[in-house]
């Protein structure tokens, strides 16, 4: 709705009864940029084009009303602004009567898919500048409604679709096209999987198809992929073909081209695919490592950090243990893992097995060194104290132990309510290396 109050401009007042004073006009200034607008009066207006301009905003004010069949009534008129050859924003009224148009049927509640048809094929043939794109649009209309075959066949007509001299963005929408219409046959080899499996004969009629849907789809999914960008959904279908027919190794080649081609934008999304690969495949823990490695640089909030720790933990190596007290630490720098139990167990684990070298305290205060001063705000005040004791209990005791480790220069105030402060006042309490170590 934003995008239509962008295209159609400001409203003007219709009922301005043309009198203002300076206060007024300083008032209605405003410092925003304004769009040109489409729904005001022209000095060589015609009658025609009053008519259509008057039209275009009752439209848009029902549009902003949500009142559908009324802006459908009105848009019903509207396109004959596509007959007049004296207006030289013609190509503008035509993308402004496929967005409108496609935004009035995606809410009334009586449209039908012919009514999408209709309008889609005569913007089709209106122009050629967004041919390539209604297709698109028009295929994914289909493929709501269930018309996969029509959706591809959509695609296909596009694909094979050629205009003058081919631009850069007649180019990369001609990819685009292509790397949907692989998808569809993606999800035909998908539907033709899924019967097939539900057959006691594996050498069924529908295994040949399959194969043939597998055989266009990875040709042409091949050579999107080439293509610099983010093609997640894509790859994701390449390789889950790859690995049915279990060619693991050219699955895997894919998956590092994705990951580490350096044309290709930074993707955490890719390194997140290429873990999830090796670990089904049970890839050696230092392989899994490395990828998690990457994802750490790029987003140190992820979930899977949470698994890099743990292999880091695994290891016998002080270095990695130093690395996974560094990566958790890192995780709770975030908001969202302020209350995860897990989180904070696997920090307690960590300096668990710190305290058994010499430099333990040296270590964690280098870790702590540059969050001293905000750290105890983001996690150890009264208000957390109190919201987790009443919320996780658990998550209290944790955290309660580690206070004095990570922060032994504070005084904090992170006490589970006024009985817990009472109770501490009355017993001292351990100190956190006790608590941690399990000492009485």
């Amino acid at each position: 709705m934003d995008d239509l109050e962008r295209e159609l401009g400001p409203l003007e007042d219709l009922e301005d009864d043309g009198v203002s004073d300076s206060s007024t006009i300083r008032r209605k200034k405003s410092k925003l940029p304004v769009v040109n607008p489409m729904c005001v009066e022209t000095p060589k207006e015609t009658g025609f084009h009053q008519s259509m301009r008057i039209c275009l905003e009752h439209i848009r004010e029902a549009l902003l009303h949500h009142r559908w069949q009324e802006a459908a009534e009105y848009m019903a008129c509207y396109p004959q602004m596509l007959e007049d050859s004296t207006n030289g924003t013609a190509q503008q009224h035509k993308e402004l009567i496929w967005r409108i148009s496609a935004e009035i049927l995606h809410h009334h509640p009586n449209s039908k898919l012919e009514d999408y048809n209709n309008i889609y094929e005569r913007m089709k043939h209106s122009g050629v500048r967004h041919y390539l794109m209604i297709c698109l649009e028009h295929s994914f209309h289909l493929l709501l409604h269930g018309h996969i075959d029509d959706a591809k066949r959509q695609l296909s007509v596009a694909e094979s679709w050629r205009y003058g001299k081919e631009s850069a963005a007649q180019c990369q929408r001609a990819k685009l096209i292509q790397a949907y219409r692989s998808l569809l046959d993606y999800i035909i080899w998908c539907d033709k999987k899924f019967k097939h499996s539900r057959t006691d004969d594996p050498d069924s009629g529908d295994n040949p198809d399959m194969h043939s849907y597998f055989r266009q789809a990875s040709i042409h999914l091949g050579e999107v992929l080439k293509n610099p960008g983010v093609w997640d959904p894509f790859m994701l279908s390449y390789v889950e073909m790859l690995e049915f027919y279990e060619d693991h190794d050219f699955a895997l080649k894919v998956l590092n081209d994705y990951a580490y081609d350096n044309s290709f934008p930074p993707n955490p999304n890719a390194q997140v695919y290429l873990y999830q690969y090796l670990k089904r495949h049970d890839a050696s823990e230092k392989k899994l490592m490395k990828v998690l490695k990457i994802l750490h640089a790029l987003v140190p909030s992820h979930e899977l950090m949470l698994e890099y720790s743990s292999l880091l933990l695994q290891s016998e190596k002080k270095i990695d243990i130093e690395k996974a007290l560094g990566v958790v630490l890192e995780m709770l720098d975030f908001a969202c893992w302020r209350s995860n139990l897990d989180v904070w167990k696997r920090l307690k684990a960590i300096i668990q097995k710190l305290q058994l070298q010499d430099d333990c305290k040296d270590v964690v205060l280098g870790k702590m060194a540059t969050r001293k001063d905000w750290w105890p705000v983001l996690h150890f005040t009264s208000f957390h104290a109190s919201k987790d004791s009443e919320e996780n209990p658990e998550l209290m005791e944790v955290k309660a132990s580690l206070t004095k480790i990570l922060c032994p220069d504070l005084m904090l105030k992170y006490t589970a309510g006024n009985q817990r402060s009472a109770d501490s006042r009355e017993e001292p309490k351990e100190n956190g290396a006790e608590m941690l170590s399990g000492n009485d």
